[in-house]
Formats: structure tokens, sequence, C-alpha cells
């Protein structure tokens, strides 16, 4: 009898246990350092931040913004900082070919915001109409989606134009501009009263990921439950950045950085929940910070076709999946 009630309040325990706790790693400091100055796309880290979901997990988190000078896989190759924001695919890639010990352990984003605006009275239809036009670009974007552009399309390197400029763009009604879905189309918008045809390169079929969290072998190997706990609070902050009350995130990115607006960080937050930038693809089942090998083969695929990469890189040592499928 007195093993039965044993057993009989042991079952009970059981079934009154809470909820499994978030993953921890009690008493961590880990430094991050964004992109770009702070700004919504970088608002699931601040909004992280700024509810406790570091905290919870035992994590001591400081984030750093970024600027022009800042060079975050250096950073993070240093020892400078624990973890940084990898911009796109081509990052990771760049220091796999270049032996760097510093690989993708979550995409925050399942499509690169990457996308090319037209004048909406020109008849441009597809991103197929713009070959012939002059196309405004960054240097890294000439290394970078153009060889995927130019490769898909046909497009020629005649028509590339230097230094993205919404001057330029709003005087010349032939000019094709890169940017950020996120970002320049509202800047447009605001500047001269008119919606932009834009055309975001994910959709029509570009496969980077984007605002990828990377971090070193070494901290991989001396504390995974870190880097675990950090991918499972980024993405529980974007899911409520995105879905819950945002101001928290967003007071600590204007603390950061004053000169965005509350209706520009709006607007950018709209638009990454319109066009599916973080909770699209693999994410909706796997969980935000999804990256899969099938992606990673498709990306690796159509950059060394082009010559960037040699075939026999092996492009796996770019990333790891063994910190994803956490939280849902």
């Amino acid at each position: 009898m007195k093993r039965l009630m044993a057993t009989l309040v042991c079952l009970a325990l059981v079934a009154c246990a809470p909820a499994p706790a978030p993953n921890k790693a009690p008493g961590v400091h880990l430094r991050f350092a964004t992109d770009w100055r702070a700004q919504a796309e970088h608002g699931g880290f601040y909004q992280a931040l700024a509810t406790g979901e570091y905290a919870r997990r035992g994590l001591d988190v400081q984030i750093i913004q970024g600027g022009p000078s800042a060079n975050v896989p250096e950073l993070v190759a240093s020892g400078a900082i624990e973890l940084g924001m990898g911009s796109n695919s081509f990052i990771a890639l760049n220091l796999a070919r270049e032996g760097v010990p510093v690989r993708a352990v979550a995409a925050t984003m399942q499509k690169d915001p990457q996308v090319l605006m037209a004048h909406p009275d020109q008849g441009i239809t597809s991103i197929a109409d713009m070959k012939g036009r002059p196309i405004m670009m960054s240097d890294a974007s000439v290394t970078g989606f153009w060889l995927w552009i130019k490769a898909k399309y046909g497009f020629s390197d005649s028509q590339i134009r230097a230094n993205p400029s919404a001057t330029v763009f709003l005087q010349d009604k032939r000019a094709i501009m890169q940017g950020y879905v996120t970002s320049e189309p509202y800047i447009i918008q605001q500047q001269a009263g008119f919606e932009p045809k834009v055309f975001l390169l994910a959709d029509e079929g570009y496969p980077g990921y984007a605002a990828m969290i990377l971090a070193p072998d070494s901290l991989i190997k001396s504390n995974p439950a870190a880097i675990r706990a950090f991918v499972e609070a980024t993405a529980a902050g974007w899911r409520s950045y995105l879905n819950g009350d945002p101001s928290p995130g967003d007071a600590l990115i204007r603390k950061d950085n004053p000169e965005k607006a509350p209706a520009e960080l709006d607007e950018a937050r709209k638009r990454m929940r319109s066009y599916g930038i973080v909770e699209s693809g693999d994410a909706l089942t796997q969980g935000i910070g999804a990256m899969s090998d099938a992606r990673w083969e498709a990306f690796f695929k159509m950059a060394s076709a082009q010559g960037l990469y040699p075939a026999s890189l092996d492009y796996h040592k770019a990333y790891t999946l063994e910190f994803l499928g956490g939280e849902k």
C-alpha cells in the first residue's frame, strides 16, 4: 500500500508539473553586433532584449549597433564580440571560402529583403522588363545578388550605375534602384508622393537568407547552450515584435538611433509581415531562424556557377543546423 501511495503521489506531481523551461545558459555575457544602425529590421533582437527573453534564459546580452565602418564578421572572428549579424548568405560563404571559423547558426529572415524599384508609369511588370535600363546599386550588390539577376535575365554590366540615390531615381524615370522592401519604397513614397513598382528578389526565386546570426566555432564548441538560448530567445523576440506589442523593442531602437521615427518603424514592420520576410517558408513549420541544407545548396550552386566560389568549396562550413528546431 505504501508503495502504491508513493507511485500515485509521483504521478500527480508529474501531471501537475509546469511546461519545460526555456533553454538556459546562466551567467553568460554575449555581445551581439548588428549590421547597421538600429532599425526595425533588427526589431526581433531589440524586442528580445527589452522584454527579457534573453534574461529569462540566463543571458546578459548587449546589442552593439553597426554602421558604415563596422565589419561584423571580422569582429566575430577576432573575438571582439561573441555573436554578430550576417546581412546575407554571401557573408557566410565568404567566411567558409577564407577558412574563417565562423558560421551561421540561424537565419532570422527567410527572405532577403532586397528589391528592385521602378517608376509606376514605365510599363514595367517584371524584372525582365528592366533589361537595358540603368540600374543603381551598391558595390557590394554588384558582386552579390547582381550576378543572379544578370544570369537569370540576361542583363549587362553596362546597366550598372553606382551609389543608389533616391534623388537620382526620382529625376530619371527610366532608372531602376535597388533597396530594401522595408525601407526605400516608403522613402520614395514620402518624398515623391507615389508608390514605386517593387519587385522582391526572393519572390522571383532568389534563394538567399538574411539577418543571420553568426557564431565562432570556438563558442559553438565551448558553450552550445548559450547559442541555443540566444537563438530561441531571438525567435521569441521576433514573434512578439511582429505580432504583439512592439513598443518595448522600438523604444530601444530609438534610444540607439533617434533618427528612426515611429511611423518609419511601423511601416517597416508592416512590410515585413505582408511580404513574409521573417515568417514564411521553413519558418512556418520549423520556427523563426530556420535554415535547410537544400536552401544552402541552391544558393551555393547559384553563386559558384557565376564564378564566385570554386565548385570544390565545402559550403557546409558556412552554417550549422544544430541550434534550430526549438520553440515555434
